[in-house]
C-alpha cells in the first residue's frame, strides 16, 4: 500500500519511506492509545513491515532493530538501523528533525533535535547502519524531514555552545542572532544535521525545508500545543523493499 498523497517522501526506489503529516496521530503519549494503536496497524500495512517505535529520549544512542522488540519493550534510543525486509523503522517526530537513511541492504531512521545532534546521534545511525551493511558513509543516502524551522527556533547561548560556537552577538553558521532583549538565536536544524553529515562524508543529502510550527495546517508541532494546536505526533517511516 502506497502512503498518503499528503505525505512527505524521499524519491528513493527500492524501500518504502515516507513522513506523515497532520492527520493520524502515532504517539501512544499524544492521544487515545487505542486510536493511536489503529493507527500503527494502518502504518505497518503501508509499509509492508512492522514498525517499531524506540522510547525516544533525545539521546544519541543508535540500535539495530530486534524481531522481540514490540511498543511495551522497545530500548531507549532515538535511532535505529533494519536489515530486515519484515521490520520497519519508524520515528516520532513533533519539531524535533527525523532523519531516514538509506544503503545497500539496510535503512535507518534518526530523531534528531538539538541534544541529539550535539551529541552524535546521526554520527552513531551512519556507523552503526555501515557497520550491518558494510558500506561505506559515502553509500548512504540520507533524508531530511519536516521540524521547527530557523525563522521559529528560537534558542539560548546553552545550544550554541553545545555545537562548539562561541555564543557571540552575531549570526554564526546555522545559528542566526536575535537580541530579544536578551541575545538569543534562531537555529537551524536543517542546517547543523547537514554540517554533521557532510563531516562523516555523507554527502547524499536531500529534503529539508518544512517547518512544524510554522505550517500550522500541516503539521503537528509540539510547540504549537501551548498555542491551542491539536495534540499529536507524527511518524517518519521506512523498510526495504521485498
Amino acid at each position: 500500500m502506497l502512503p498518503d498523497e499528503t505525505w512527505l517522501t524521499p524519491a528513493w526506489p527500492g524501500v518504502t519511506a515516507f513522513m506523515t503529516t497532520r492527520g493520524p496521530n502515532f504517539g501512544r503519549k499524544a492521544g487515545d492509545a487505542a486510536q493511536v494503536q489503529a493507527n500503527r496497524a494502518d502504518l505497518a500495512e503501508r509499509l509492508g513491515a512492522r514498525p517499531i517505535f524506540l522510547d525516544q529520549v533525545h539521546g544519541a544512542t543508535a540500535v539495530r532493530l530486534r524481531p522481540d522488540w514490540h511498543d511495551d519493550n522497545a530500548p531507549q534510543a532515538d535511532a535505529a538501523v533494519s536489515t530486515d525486509p519484515d521490520l520497519a523503522v519508524a520515528i516520532l517526530v513533533a519539531d524535533c528533525l527525523p532523519v531516514l537513511f538509506k544503503a545497500p541492504g539496510g535503512v535507518a531512521g534518526a530523531h534528531a533535535g538539538w541534544r541529539g545532534l550535539a551529541a552524535g546521534v546521526l554520527e552513531n545511525t551512519v556507523a552503526e547502519l555501515c557497520r550491518a551493511t558494510g558500506c561505506a558513509p559515502g553509500d548512504v543516502q540520507a533524508w531530511l524531514g519536516a521540524c521547527i524551522g530557523p525563522q521559529a527556533f528560537e534558542v539560548g547561548p546553552e545550544v550554541v555552545a553545545a555545537f562548539g560556537r562561541e555564543p557571540l552577538t552575531a549570526d554564526q553558521p546555522g545559528f542566526l542572532y536575535r537580541p530579544n532583549p536578551a541575545p538569543r538565536w534562531r537555529a537551524d536544524l536543517a542546517w547543523l544535521a547537514r554540517e554533521r553529515l557532510t563531516s562523516i562524508k555523507v554527502s547524499q543529502i536531500s529534503g529539508g525545508g518544512w517547518c512544524t510550527l510554522t505550517d500550522d495546517s500541516r503539521f503537528f508541532s509540539f510547540r504549537g500545543e501551548s498555542l491551542g494546536r491539536p495534540r499529536g505526533r507524527m511518524a517518519a517511516c521506512i523498510s526495504l523493499g521485498r
